[in-house]
């Protein structure tokens, strides 16, 4: 498995369509919600497709291809 890249969030969690939104992989928030729906993503080992998912810190994103994400919290 490769080096999960660092997603810092401020806030107590963050939904999972808002973290996606962050790593500016897709131009749309539609897009975000088309990918969710036909893909999915593995979160902590389990595979999600809603867009609301809280993940909190330490929570990991395996979003195949793309890359893993580790969710850490800011000071």
């Amino acid at each position: 498995m490769q080096n999960p890249e660092k997603i810092t969030i401020e806030t107590d969690y963050i939904p999972l369509g808002q973290c996606i939104k962050l790593l500016n992989i897709f131009d749309s928030g539609g897009m975000i919600k088309t990918f969710l729906q036909d893909e999915g993503v593995l979160v902590n080992g389990e595979m999600e497709h809603r867009r609301g998912r809280k993940l909190y810190p330490y929570d990991v994103i395996d979003m195949g291809d793309i890359g893993v994400y580790v969710v850490t919290k800011g000071e």
